[in-house]
């Protein structure tokens, strides 16, 4: 089993940056491929969740959606269990829930996310 609980979410105006974590427990964070998804507001089902960074579990691969690159960078910290999402240049329609997710062993596990809203 993996715990993970998403933070840094907020309100920010266009233009912004915000940097959101996730911290792990329960199991060796090590092991687990990282990604953040988002879900806009109004959609409901965990299928409509867009995936926007992936990190693979040593921190030596890393991909984005192509909405988000060249703004966001995924990173991590395995001696802290915790990956992290710096967001610059925040646009509205980046306004969502941000999950984490953590992927291995044939397992994959979610956060219960946090908001980031981009509005002026």
């Amino acid at each position: 089993q993996v715990q993970l609980v998403e933070s840094g979410g907020g309100l920010v105006q266009p233009g912004g940056s915000l940097r959101l974590s996730c911290a792990a427990s329960g199991s060796i964070f090590s092991d687990y491929d990282m990604r953040w998804y988002r879900q806009a507001p109004g959609m409901e089902r965990e299928k409509e969740r867009d995936l926007v960074a992936f990190i693979s579990s040593g921190g030596g691969k890393t991909m984005y959606a192509s909405s988000v690159r060249g703004r966001f960078t995924i990173s991590r910290d395995n001696a802290k269990n915790t990956v992290f999402l710096q967001m610059n240049s925040l646009k509205p329609e980046d306004t969502a829930v941000y999950y984490c997710s953590a992927v291995g062993r044939g397992r994959s596990y979610w956060g219960k996310g946090t908001l980031v809203t981009v509005s002026s």
